[in-house]
């Protein structure tokens, strides 16, 4: 069917009062069940599709082509293994044996160089039974379930990835690495992203010394590749685009309905504060579309992390962000990108900035 001429295009038709109205993320306080917990470590729709036959690497950067071939021949020590070791686990109570190889594969870069996709690969390609979460959805899981029933659930897998490693805590340092020690002594093999070496985690970060000997006996787990390269998001790219006006991203809203939300930025960065983190990807359930009004700068700390939170969630789900106001790339202060948690605001702008690109598929 051909284009309608321009003097025969229909002037756009103002929504009814009956037509679906935008949901307002303001307004939702969602309750996430343990069992969906558990049930939702998989990759995020945004990764449902990696592979490592989908994974380009960049020709001027070969240590990516090598994170690949390192990758590939973890899956293959699994593959190796007898299928029905983790049924015999559980059926004696006991350990299977270790597979020969390394007990776990460490994906060192920065932002944008695919660290997220090559883990997703890895899952997929993994035998199962298997599990993917981020470092934030791992503690929020032993929190929900307590952490003897944490590792039941997980240690009758034969692999957990854990995305954005995070040891902003000392508290869940010691956390994860006793959980990840039983886990390993149980058989399951472990694979993990960050933007900081294993030995380094922590570095720049409030209480480092007070959990380094935690860091260290963690980073012996890991065999660590390095994976160099710029931000995809960014090769050849312009900046954050130009925000909406206020209207505009009213008006978009609107003409999408009630997949689309639509709130006040400083609104919902309060609003955060009263939601756990373990449930902002339920914050989003049923939201096509992120529509916000009046972006200015983050005033603290807590609520910069809280957006952090907020925008991997976004990503994970492929949501263009409509957006008035201050670009992304300036919502963060200098003193906030130069302090211990400079790389998770990079990253949270790296994302913020594609979503806000995505903008214009539903503008």
């Amino acid at each position: 069917m051909g284009a309608v001429p321009a003097a025969e295009t229909p002037a756009p038709v103002a929504p009814s009062a009956a037509a679906p109205r935008p949901a307002s993320l303001t307004s939702r306080s969602p309750v996430v069940p343990a069992e969906r917990m558990v049930a939702e470590m998989v990759p995020p729709p945004r990764f449902q599709g990696a592979r490592f036959s989908t994974y380009l690497p960049d020709p001027e950067q070969p240590s990516q082509a090598e994170a690949v071939r390192v990758l590939e021949s973890f899956v293959g020590t699994m593959n190796a293994t007898d299928p029905g070791q983790s049924a015999k686990k559980r059926w004696f109570g006991r350990p299977a044996p270790v597979p020969a190889g390394p007990g776990g594969i460490y994906l060192d870069g920065g932002y944008g160089v695919g660290k997220t996709h090559l883990l997703a690969s890895l899952w997929h390609a993994a035998p199962g039974p298997k599990a993917f979460g981020t470092f934030v959805e791992l503690t929020n899981l032993v929190g929900a379930l307590g952490f003897q029933q944490a590792v039941k659930a997980l240690s009758g897998h034969r692999l957990l990835c854990i995305d954005e490693f995070e040891l902003d805590d000392p508290g869940d340092t010691v956390l994860v690495s006793t959980l990840l020690s039983r886990l390993a002594e149980a058989g399951v093999k472990l694979a993990a992203t960050s933007n900081t070496l294993p030995g380094k985690l922590g570095e720049g970060r409030f209480a480092a010394a007070d959990f380094l000997r935690e860091i260290q006996g963690l980073s012996s787990r890991f065999h660590s590749v390095r994976i160099d390269g710029q931000d995809y998001r960014h090769r050849g790219l312009p900046e954050a685009p130009a925000p909406y006006t206020d209207a505009e991203v009213g008006a978009v809203a609107a003409r999408i309905g009630a997949t689309a939300s639509l709130d006040g930025f400083e609104e919902l960065l309060a609003h955060l504060a009263a939601v756990h983190p373990s449930r902002y990807g339920a914050l989003l359930d049923g939201v096509g579309a992120v529509c916000l009004t009046g972006v200015v700068p983050v005033a603290d700390q807590s609520t910069a992390l809280r957006l952090v939170v907020l925008a991997d969630r976004m990503y994970d789900r492929e949501l263009p962000v409509v957006a008035s106001g201050l670009p992304f790339d300036r919502i963060f202060s200098e003193e906030m990108l130069n302090g211990g948690y400079r790389k998770k605001y990079l990253r949270a702008v790296s994302r913020l900035v594609a979503l806000a690109r995505d903008s214009a598929r539903v503008s």
